[in-house]
């Protein structure tokens, strides 16, 4: 493997959680003891260069301020639950000339409300904690917030946080060097199944929908109290006292698609857990699944996810 180090700067704000911190800085540490020389240089920053308070009260040092940094690959924001009130004017400014200068900017949970504050994820994919979503697409129109556990867009790359922070650092290992390397950075950490950019935050759409519409939160819980045997539009709106023609409305205005495409979705991501996670046979898990046909659950989990059921699980073992 070439010995070529990529630094890295982690700003770091008051408040910000130190698990995802850990998450990130161990893995850059486990992909150094395992490759062939410092593949990774760190260097841990706060807005003015003091040392910053994590959520949970551990004192962390820094090396200095962020204005401080004179050269680095790539930038990991964290933030405190409330990022979207920072709006200090130097951090904000040295951030996008940084950028302009080709650093590739990231953040984890709450950090992406700070890049979206400088304007450095208009136009991109991005994501955020479920609990922040409905603020951060309100606040940010330009920005398309998914609900994805982690995201990869040309130069910026985002997480929800928590322990997603691990899975996105190791699609970054991946990316930088090999996937033997990530491999064996997940292997230290007993992470038993590594998630990709297709896996979603579980509490993320219904949480998102309740503030928007209550009616159409009901029908999602319905959807997902109802995978083996799901239920047909016109029962699923006469459960919330609408009509079907109001229904997809909803769905259309709320999620851009059709009920039926936003349940077979459901059912399809229900699917992939039980393949990726038990040894049922794919027949089992088509039924368990909600499809009478299992040449139409092959063919629909090919549309949604552009590998077959076997494929996936051939792939994940």
């Amino acid at each position: 493997m070439a010995n070529v180090s990529k630094k890295i700067c982690l700003l770091t704000l008051n408040d910000f959680a130190l698990l995802s911190f850990s998450c990130v800085i161990d893995v850059l540490r486990v992909a150094n003891r395992f490759a062939s020389g410092s593949q990774y240089e760190w260097i841990v920053s706060s807005p003015d260069g003091s040392a910053v308070i994590s959520s949970c009260g551990v004192k962390v040092a820094v090396d200095g301020a962020l204005t401080d940094v004179r050269h680095c690959d790539r930038v990991i924001v964290f933030a405190s639950n409330d990022g979207q009130l920072f709006r200090e004017p130097e951090t904000i400014s040295r951030l996008q000339s940084m950028s302009v200068q080709g650093v590739k900017m990231g953040s984890v949970s709450s950090g992406s409300f700070v890049l979206a504050n400088a304007g450095l994820l208009d136009g991109y994919r991005a994501t955020i904690h479920w609990e922040n979503l409905p603020v951060f697409r309100e606040l940010y129109p330009d920005v398309y917030a998914t609900n994805q556990i982690f995201e990869f867009d040309r130069d910026r790359f985002t997480c929800s946080g928590g322990t997603a922070a691990l899975d996105m650092m190791l699609m970054l290992v991946e990316q930088d060097f090999s996937g033997e390397l990530a491999m064996q950075v997940q292997q230290m950490f007993q992470h038993d199944r590594r998630r990709s950019s297709r896996d979603q935050q579980k509490m993320a759409d219904r949480f998102d929908l309740i503030g928007l519409s209550p009616k159409l939160a009901d029908v999602v819980e319905l959807m997902q109290r109802n995978i083996e045997d799901p239920l047909s539009p016109k029962e699923l709106a006469a459960h919330v006292d609408v009509s079907l023609r109001q229904l997809e409305r909803l769905f259309n205005k709320y999620r851009g698609t059709t009920p039926q495409r936003y349940y077979i979705r459901l059912r399809l991501e229900h699917a992939r857990e039980l393949l990726l996670h038990t040894s049922r046979s794919g027949l089992d898990v088509a039924i368990a699944s909600g499809f009478s046909s299992h040449s139409h659950f092959i063919k629909s989990y090919r549309d949604l996810f552009g590998i077959t059921p076997h494929e996936e699980r051939r792939s994940a073992a």
